[in-house]
């Protein structure tokens, strides 16, 4: 029995002469209930529809992917099958598919109980159309930790570990970047670092292109990796983080939200912010002559934790699988332009 009857037997408590005997019977319903991490007590899997596949990746979504390899998630399902409508019990709508094909939305929920969940990775500088959504959407999931259900480009697990390997270094900084706009503020404070140090430019946008493969071994040569963001947004923190720098054994030189929004999330000690420093000539200055203990002090961190990215899309769906015990069901967002574009007033470091 799901979360969303449990509400209904609260609401009738609260409305009849029987209302202690609901109540109880409520409680005992969600005392019943696996704790996040496992599966609720159901008669039969909970039902995930995936109405578009993000970016038309296939997923080869077969059956219980949630219970199989990394997910480890017994009683979710996964499906794309549109035909699943009418009896999934939540439905993911991406938004990079759905403002390109708004008018293949279903008319209406196909199922009572049924919850749709709004899915995007990109910030709100780079969502448009969200307008003709309100009142569409039960729950939201993006990177943002005020979501529904949070999906993060990266964390850190515990690993303890007694001997930190840093990959040998050659080269001082480097930077990859595929989409290069001048006006953009990553790339007005590359241009002015760009004056004081030497900076190795790779990516598309660059004459340098770098295949796959060769990613993570050409940034581990160097000593720092810019990790500058598209844009600056609450959480919005990418794999130009997780992956690019930390998993690739470099420091971070990162652009983006507050150093307290980024300390949420990994050790102060683990990263620059661009922020630090007065100006540019100041951080090439503190770069250029920063010496071997440290340099070393910045990888500390490793001797306590791991990088783990979440760059699987299936990993991603079956986040939903751990957060639906706990998700208000008949939750319904008035209007997701106003949450997404309006970030949270305590956004660190901000008014």
């Amino acid at each position: 029995m799901t979360s969303c009857i449990l509400l209904a037997l609260k609401r009738l408590a609260s409305l009849s002469v029987l209302g202690v005997l609901f109540w109880n019977l409520g409680f005992l319903l969600q005392s019943s209930h696996i704790p996040a991490g496992g599966a609720s007590t159901r008669d039969k899997p909970l039902s995930i529809l995936i109405w578009d596949l993000p970016f038309n990746h296939n997923l080869n979504l077969s059956g219980h992917i949630c219970a199989t390899g990394r997910h480890h998630k017994e009683g979710c399902l996964l499906t794309s099958n549109r035909s699943w409508l009418d009896q999934a019990d939540v439905v993911a709508f991406h938004h990079r598919e759905l403002q390109r094909n708004r008018s293949r939305l279903p008319r209406a929920k196909k199922k009572p109980g049924q919850n749709w969940v709004w899915v995007s990775l990109e910030s709100p500088t780079n969502t448009k159309d969200l307008a003709g959504w309100n009142g569409t959407f039960n729950w939201v999931m993006t990177y943002r930790q005020d979501s529904d259900i949070f999906i993060p480009y990266g964390v850190l697990v515990p690993h303890l570990s007694d001997k930190v390997d840093i990959p040998k270094k050659s080269h001082l900084v480097c930077w990859v970047i595929s989409n290069y706009h001048r006006t953009q503020k990553r790339a007005e404070l590359y241009r002015e670092l760009s004056r004081h140090i030497k900076i190795d430019v790779y990516g598309k946008a660059s004459k340098k292109p770098l295949c796959p493969a060769c990613l993570l071994p050409t940034i581990s040569q160097y000593k720092f990796y810019l990790a500058f963001e598209n844009s600056i947004h609450q959480d919005y923190i990418t794999e130009k983080l997780w992956r690019n720098a930390l998993l690739a054994g470099t420091i971070p030189v990162v652009m983006g939200p507050p150093r307290a929004n980024y300390e949420q999330l990994i050790p102060g000690e683990a990263f620059i912010h661009v922020e630090d420093f007065g100006s540019m000539q100041e951080l090439a200055t503190f770069l250029l002559t920063m010496n071997d203990s440290h340099y070393q002090s910045f990888f500390s961190w490793r001797h306590r934790y791991t990088v783990k990215l979440y760059d699987n899309w299936q990993e991603r769906f079956c986040t939903i699988c751990d957060r639906y015990p706990s998700l208000l069901c008949g939750k319904v967002y008035p209007s997701l332009e106003d949450w997404f574009q309006n970030e949270r007033s305590g956004l660190p470091g901000g008014p």
